[in-house]
């Protein structure tokens, strides 16, 4: 037999060694020559009181020549343990994580104390201790730990589901300390024993306790924490003589897809089963091999990719890119900036639901949604720069068609998802027509929106491929009769700077050379906040604005609106379908045909009054006050009794009229001329006149008599407008 295996000058710590297996590597390391700290807490089988068994084995230690110290802490004060080996030894060298205790039951009947307490001793019990010693380890660049896990743990056992699972738990934590001490000369493995003890008395009959004695455990435990002994990560299972080691065994398994771009489905699975199942010719993987082995079969997907792009047509490798999602996040900033970039004002029926996080109702406008499906467009830079196979010029992009569907309400806070497939590829011979679908899903896979842009790309055809698609949601056209319904919004000069900020920063909405470089001869508004504009318009005629109502809206974009133009929205009511067109109104241009939207339902409201158009002017808030004031006290129009003509000027030309109808019941304030009772009284000024007058900066009288202002009809009834002024001013 070659040498003795020895441990002189090495200190040990053994948990749990008042009997059983902790015992007897007590007395083996210190007959070998270590000093050892035996550590109990001299408590029953299941954890319950205490004693003073670790004395009784330091003196059968001491009586042969060897050094032992006992300590009584809980390996949940693991610290206190090591610090005992660092007071008594000034060292430790190996730590043998024995302690444990037993509560079986059926995990029916489990207590989450019977389960705590399992995990509180053995699992955190041992990875506190262990942690208490590494830093000592680590300074020595030495150290040799032992996991004590069970054949309950590795195979399961009726009645111990508690310490099954912690059992394997250490298992685990024996693996990773194995890859983390390695090169600090850390070793650390598990033994699987099987021996008599306090734990297994009343279950193993007397002979087989004799026949498995701990001692036949033991020198297996000693050769792991030998300095000669080159293995960690081990597991070696030990009982009445024999010991044998673990390994992790593999099917060779099989990919079940061809591409990375492929699904699997159960039944692929189940159809595949025998063959996933199969040993034959299995493998043996060893601490990161599994990863590694998994990461191969991704990078051979990955490289029959490679090779089958290579064979494709241009329009192929694009249609076959899938870029990954992006996430995109909605606050009420963004939603609140988007409604007023397509019109939305303080001043409509319902605004604050737009505008006001603070509303009850406060929600998006529905196209809002396709702002958050866009994030896929601009984050993949498929209009900025292209995709595989095609490359795309700014420059030269229009954008020709726009879907959008709303499946699950919008959400005013949180996080999404957006998924982008390009479906399509045409050949207009004058230009392509790329077809692009994204997804957008919320935090739960919940599908919240689908939309589809159809873009034409200036010079891009010609390639030979076919003209029409089965993949385009289709527009429709209106009904051969008069529209039932038509609202305008006049557009600001600076409309499609405001809507930038919404996320399309494309240089033709603001750039004029760049604007140029594409045919025009000034920027241009953005076809989605025309598209935007007339789906606010159509839900104040039909939906009442209420946005839940909204199903899907389809529009083809026909011509460019110039900042600064009115869009007229004509509408024609089919069902729940609406139809509608929209067109400059200046020019009579079509901005948008084709164009639909789908509502789950059509609101009963009264006939709209005719649509405020933003005038631009600093009176226009004005006469929005005063018909807050009248809505919230509609008494004092009815005690004055008379209607009111403003006409406002800009620059000495007229700019916009505006009734005070308080003759009516209610009494009303509108833009426009008077419909019903004619005008009592008229008065005409400038805009900024307007503004001075009502909060004082300008006198009524001085004004009149300077020209400034100009009063046609009973004067007297100027003095009764004090009731809807006087918070602000004197007239």
């Amino acid at each position: 037999m070659s040498s003795e295996l020895r441990f002189d000058g090495k200190v040990t710590v053994v948990t749990g060694a008042g009997g059983g297996l902790g015992r007897a590597y007590a007395l083996w390391f210190a007959e070998r020559g270590s000093a050892v700290v035996v550590n109990d807490l001299g408590g029953s089988a299941s954890g319950e009181g205490s004693g003073r068994a670790a004395d009784v084995v330091v003196n059968e230690i001491k009586a042969k020549g060897g050094k032992a110290v006992a300590d009584y802490n809980s390996v949940e004060e693991g610290d206190k343990i090591v610090q005992t080996a660092i007071d008594n030894f000034g060292r430790i060298d190996i730590l043998v994580n024995n302690a444990g205790i037993l509560r079986d039951k059926s995990v029916v009947n489990t207590s989450d104390n019977d389960w705590d307490l399992i995990h509180r001793v053995h699992l955190r019990g041992s990875f506190v201790t262990t942690r208490a010693a590494w830093p000592h380890f680590r300074k020595q660049n030495y150290g040799r730990i032992i996991m004590t896990s069970s054949v309950a743990g590795i195979y399961g056992n009726f009645g111990q589901s508690n310490y099954s699972a912690a059992k394997l738990g250490l298992l685990g934590l024996s693996n990773t300390l194995s890859i983390e001490g390695k090169k600090y000369n850390i070793h650390c493995n598990t033994i699987v024993p099987m021996a008599g003890s306090r734990l297994t008395k009343g279950i193993l009959p007397p002979d087989m306790m004799e026949g498995m004695r701990p001692d036949l455990v033991a020198p297996v435990v000693l050769w792991l924490c030998h300095d000669s002994c080159a293995d960690t990560g081990s597991v070696i299972e030990a009982a009445a003589g024999w010991v044998g080691k673990y390994r992790w065994e593999r099917t060779k398994g099989m990919t079940l897809r061809e591409s990375t771009n492929d699904p699997i489905l159960p039944e692929a699975v189940r159809d595949n089963w025998e063959q996933i199942s199969d040993f034959n010719n299995s493998l043996h993987p060893k601490g990161s091999e599994a990863s590694m082995l998994l990461g191969k079969v991704l990078q051979d997907l990955m490289e029959k990719d490679a090779n089958r792009a290579a064979n494709l047509s241009p329009v192929e490798q694009a249609l076959n890119w899938r870029p990954a999602p992006v996430k995109c996040q909605v606050s009420p900033k963004e939603i609140i900036l988007y409604a007023l970039s397509v019109g939305a004002s303080t001043t409509d029926k319902d605004g604050l639901r737009y505008l006001y996080e603070g509303s009850e109702n406060f929600s998006p406008i529905p196209t809002f949604g396709v702002i958050l499906a866009q994030e896929a467009l601009s984050q993949s830079n498929m209009i900025t720069g292209g995709m595989p196979g095609f490359q795309v010029d700014l420059s030269k992009v229009l954008h020709g068609e726009q879907f959008i569907e709303v499946h699950k309400e919008i959400p005013t806070h949180g996080s999404l998802e957006a998924s982008l497939s390009v479906v399509d590829i045409l050949d207009k011979k004058s230009g392509a027509v790329i077809v692009a679908n994204v997804e957008v899903v919320d935090e739960s896979g919940d599908k919240v929106i689908s939309a589809q842009w159809s873009i034409f790309v200036v010079g891009a055809g010609g390639f030979g491929g076919k003209r029409n698609s089965e993949h385009i949601v289709p527009h429709v056209d209106p009904p051969k009769r008069k529209p039932d319904a038509s609202l305008s919004y006049k557009t600001s000069i600076d409309q499609a700077a405001l809507y930038r900020l919404t996320g399309d920063r494309n240089p033709l909405h603001i750039d004029a050379s760049f604007a140029a470089m594409g045919g025009f001869d000034r920027p241009i508004l953005h076809g989605l906040a025309s598209y935007g504009v007339s789906c606010r318009l159509v839900l104040q005629q039909y939906a009442d604005n209420n946005p839940a109502l909204f199903k899907s809206m389809k529009s083809r974009f026909a011509s460019p609106v110039l900042p600064g133009q009115t869009l007229q929205v004509d509408m024609w009511q089919e069902g729940n379908r609406i139809h509608l067109e929209t067109k400059v109104a200046e020019t009579g241009k079509a901005v948008l045909t084709g164009a639909y939207i789908d509502l789950k339902s059509v609101a009963s409201a009264p006939a709209p009054a005719p649509a405020v158009v933003s005038t631009g002017l600093l009176s226009e808030t004005v006469f929005a006050e005063m018909k807050r004031r009248l809505d919230a006290k509609p008494e004092v129009g009815a005690k004055i009794n008379a209607v009111y003509q403003w006409n406002i000027l800009s620059n000495k030309k007229p700019a916009a009229s505006w009734v005070v109808d308080l003759k009516a019941n209610p009494g009303d304030i509108y833009q426009g001329e008077p419909k019903g009772n004619k005008a009592d009284c008229t008065l005409t000024l400038e805009d900024a006149d307007m503004v001075a007058l009502v909060t004082g900066k300008l006198n009524a009288q001085k004004a009149y008599m300077q020209g400034k202002l100009k009063i046609k009809g009973n004067i007297m009834l100027t003095q009764k407008l004090q009731g809807l002024l006087k918070e602000n001013a004197n007239l």
